[in-house]
């Protein structure tokens, strides 16, 4: 938790553009495993956590955008509570912390929230993820709750993201903090993948590093032979010799702020000859988009930049042909490259997503319904204080191939027979974080190794 002047001067700015109405923040609660008592990791909203601070179950807070009036809700602790859980603050206690002096029991909010929607005042609120406050706003607000999120707040959407893009000098601070201990989770693992250890192992060793150094992950860990599964959180595979191993991983810090990075290395101490043409083409593409990097730059044009050297790479080596400009812009490359290349890291390691790309990612610019650019989360004009990954990659997915090859898709731009050859390769991508400088950008936390060269030589440690 940041000093109580830096919460009060961010509500102060919220309201310079929330001028009427009430501001509606829900905290979250316990969310239980299987039953009540058997909860999982606790973790405080995002939007909570930047204005009030307070990672603590069971708080609500309402600012009257009128009177200036902030009230913090929660229930205190019962006796029952603290034989359990340990002596707390209260209520009264937590929220000077963060220089609000007005508290209620939780029953209060419901009654104040309930009270200005019935008396024709705006009641802003943020789209909301969680089943239960869905269900807690419908009741307060007498919205049917598949209602609930076309309702949610357009203005306070905005106004919150134009806080919380631009990343101040504590903030920079715990997301290099995090960044820190991503790197050395990524390490941990280069020094501990070889034949015969089982993916679930190292995501254990990586899940470990990130406890020791007293955080905890930003998201579930990625640690697999099947990298080109995107999201691959099965962890049952047992390393062979010839494999390829990748591991996004990243921690989080106590105060809720994000690292996220990428690695990819061989399963044995050096790439094989096949592996290392593609793994060259990925770093080259990781390179020119990193070194794009500036404000003014729309992270459009960065994430293109990135297609385009994916598909020379790919056609210089017989996977690709005809011409590389017509191929990018008709979505051909997407076969190898389906994702985006980056995206708005800090509290959330993907920054806001549930407020809506179109918000964070894209200042209202409408997204494509291109494959594969459909998938970037990232458009927009970069500007000072943006903090954001660099993350393009190779992917060979079965099934797509086998998809598109069936439908005869891109034939002028994809050679079928040559990438029949690698549907059992897999996927690499590498990963590393950025500030978006005021002259251009600066690579966030320990640099871990990328280039083949580096890979190989800690794999031979």
């Amino acid at each position: 938790m940041f000093e109580k002047e830096i919460y009060i001067k961010r509500r102060q700015k919220l309201l310079e553009t929330i001028k009427s109405g009430i501001i509606v923040f829900l905290g979250n609660d316990e969310s239980p495993m299987n039953y009540k008592d058997n909860t999982f990791r606790f973790r405080q909203d995002s939007t909570f956590l930047y204005y009030f601070g307070l990672s603590y179950p069971g708080l609500s807070a309402v600012i009257d955008a009128d009177s200036g009036r902030e009230t913090i809700f929660g229930n205190e602790l019962t006796v029952d509570d603290i034989v359990w859980m340990g002596t707390q603050p209260t209520i009264s206690e937590k929220s000077r912390q963060i220089g609000v002096t007005d508290t209620a029991p939780l029953a209060d909010f419901n009654t104040i929230v309930s009270l200005a929607a019935n008396q024709g005042r705006t009641v802003h609120f943020l789209p909301p993820y969680r089943p239960e406050h869905k269900l807690k706003l419908a009741e307060m607000l007498r919205i049917n709750p598949d209602k609930i999120e076309s309702q949610a707040s357009v203005e306070l959407i905005k106004a919150v993201v134009s806080q919380r893009n631009y990343k101040s000098e504590e903030e920079i601070i715990e997301i290099e903090k995090a960044v820190n201990i991503s790197a050395d989770m990524h390490i941990a693992a280069y020094r501990m993948v070889r034949p015969g250890i089982t993916e679930a192992e190292i995501a254990a060793e990586v899940h470990k590093t990130a406890l020791a150094a007293g955080g905890d992950l930003s998201f579930p860990i990625i640690a697999t032979i099947h990298g080109e599964t995107l999201h691959n959180h099965y962890h049952g595979n047992v390393l062979k010799s010839g494999d390829i191993f990748l591991l996004d991983a990243g921690a989080e810090t106590p105060s809720g702020y994000a690292g996220d990075l990428s690695s990819t290395m061989p399963v044995d101490k050096k790439f094989t000859e096949q592996q290392k043409e593609i793994y060259r083409i990925t770093v080259d593409a990781h390179t020119a988009a990193a070194e794009m990097l500036k404000p003014g730059i729309k992270f459009k044009d960065v994430h293109l930049t990135a297609c385009r050297v994916i598909a020379e790479g790919l056609k210089s080596l017989g996977f690709m042909k005809g011409d590389v400009t017509e191929a990018v812009e008709q979505g051909a490359h997407a076969l190898f490259f389906p994702c985006g290349t980056g995206h708005m890291m800090g509290l959330d390691v993907h920054d806001m997503e549930n407020l809506g790309e179109q918000y964070v990612g894209y200042e209202g610019e409408e997204k494509s319904s291109l494959f594969g650019l459909k998938s970037l989360r990232l458009a927009r004009k970069l500007e000072p204080g943006f903090v954001l990954t660099i993350e393009p990659g190779i992917y060979f997915i079965p099934e797509l191939i086998d998809l598109w090859k069936e439908e005869n898709k891109f034939k002028d731009f994809i050679n079928y027979d040559k990438v029949e050859k690698y549907k059992s390769f897999g996927g690499m991508r590498n990963e590393e974080d950025f500030l978006i400088t005021e002259t251009g950008a600066r690579l966030l936390g320990k640099k871990i190794p990328k280039t083949i060269e580096e890979v190989e030589e800690i794999r031979a440690g």
